[in-house]
């Protein structure tokens, strides 16, 4: 069996999607015998050098040459896109027949490259939902064209019709596309994203990254992650402004993003002495900065739920830590954090609720304990084998059916 996927983002970038997709990749070829192709764009890190071809962990990749320009703005995320697309559209009509072909969404136009090449081999068409377009769009601040949503609304309405299956990573996400994109409920499938749960495991809070940072006897809310424009995290800094009497409190942010530099100028122009930003971790000292959190913080911007599914949830729960997800009350990561009592559910952007719930989890550890038992117990419903072979199972069906 040979699937065909196509993304922009792919190993070696950093955004979480590329890094889902590089795993699953692998693991199909791996774990279950497929041959795995993937059509991505070069790597917008500029120290990053990688050829147009090549095969790695028995996965083919094959770079389409788009712009690696700034994706921090909009100007430059856009050329990036248009870019690799049309170069992706050449590359896809050159990959030996697949037996079914896969598009993401970075970009949000990338399955129709996808379908094209779906259509010269005869397979079938699956579209994975990695977030939905034009509405992820038109909240984030530096996304503001009618005409361009107009025609993303359309692409997405267009895949979701053609698609011989789509997947969704959650029930609301689910929802949004059969009331809000005409798909059909029969075709869409829930699988959620997940953690490699023998990598990511509950760890001693005194570590060596705890004390290079002198975290070891302050009581740390962590996000670590992305620190983009979808994840509100202007609540971090707001409750750290209430709580600047606690020197015991220390509000954490390890990552990069377009949003970094505007809340370091935001911590500075507050003086706010409890906040602390660190630059991205590798993977493998990832299990030592979740080990050092008290609680870990999922944020999503207001109107965002299923949309965007904060794919750091899961990392999160397998770190065996409590969580406060400031999110939708309908977002998949609210519907997991209260279904498995492993932390609390407060409002977008609601700080004081924020600094509430930090404030009693510092001063009830057992309590606390107890939720992050909880939440590395679910971790394991979504453990990364489990969750691949989820993918394995409906690209084999789909093949087979079609």
């Amino acid at each position: 069996m040979h699937v065909c996927f196509f993304n922009r983002s792919y190993w070696p970038d950093l955004g979480a999607t590329g890094q889902l997709l590089t795993e699953l990749a692998e693991d199909l070829v791996h774990l279950h015998g497929w041959d795995v192709t993937v059509v991505t764009g070069y790597p917008l890190r500029s120290d990053a050098q990688v050829p147009a071809s090549e095969w790695r962990h028995g996965v083919q990749i094959i770079r389409a040459a788009g712009s690696t320009l700034d994706p921090r703005s909009f100007a430059g995320r856009a050329t990036n896109y248009v870019t690799y697309f049309a170069s992706a559209v050449l590359k896809g009509q050159r990959v030996r027949r697949p037996d079914v072909v896969v598009a993401l969404t970075d970009p949000p136009i990338i399955g129709l490259a996808a379908l094209a090449a779906a259509a010269r081999a005869r397979a079938p068409f699956v579209f994975l939902c990695e977030d939905i377009f034009p509405e992820v769009a038109v909240v984030v601040e530096d996304f503001q064209s009618g005409a361009v949503n107009d025609a993303l609304a359309s692409v997405n309405r267009f895949l979701v019709r053609k698609a011989d299956r789509i997947i969704a990573l959650g029930e609301t996400m689910k929802r949004r596309l059969v009331e809000g994109k005409g798909a059909d409920p029969s075709k869409v499938m829930v699988i959620h994203n997940w953690a490699d749960c023998s990598a990511v495991t509950p760890g001693p809070r005194d570590n060596a990254f705890a004390r290079q940072h002198g975290l070891v006897d302050r009581f740390v809310v962590l996000h670590a992650g992305n620190i983009g424009l979808s994840q509100n995290l202007e609540i971090m800094l707001h409750a750290a402004e209430q709580l600047r009497d606690r020197e015991d409190i220390v509000f954490v942010l390890v990552g990069d993003g377009a949003k970094k530099k505007d809340l370091q100028e935001l911590a500075s122009l507050r003086d706010l002495r409890n906040v602390l930003f660190l630059p991205y971790q590798p993977r493998e000292a990832m299990n030592e900065s979740y080990a050092t959190a008290d609680v870990s913080l999922i944020s999503l911007r207001r109107g965002l739920s299923g949309v965007v599914v904060p794919s750091k949830t899961y990392s999160v729960l397998a770190s065996g830590r409590p969580c406060i997800a400031a999110v939708d009350p309908d977002c998949e990561a609210a519907q997991i954090v209260r279904q498995a009592g492993c932390g609390f559910v407060v409002g977008p952007g609601d700080a004081s609720a924020l600094r509430a719930r930090v404030v009693d989890l510092a001063a009830n550890p057992d309590r606390a304990n107890e939720m992050g038992g909880r939440a590395r117990d679910a971790a394991m419903q979504f453990d990364r084998p489990r969750q691949v072979g989820a993918y394995e199972a409906v690209l084999r069906e789909v093949a087979a059916r079609c």
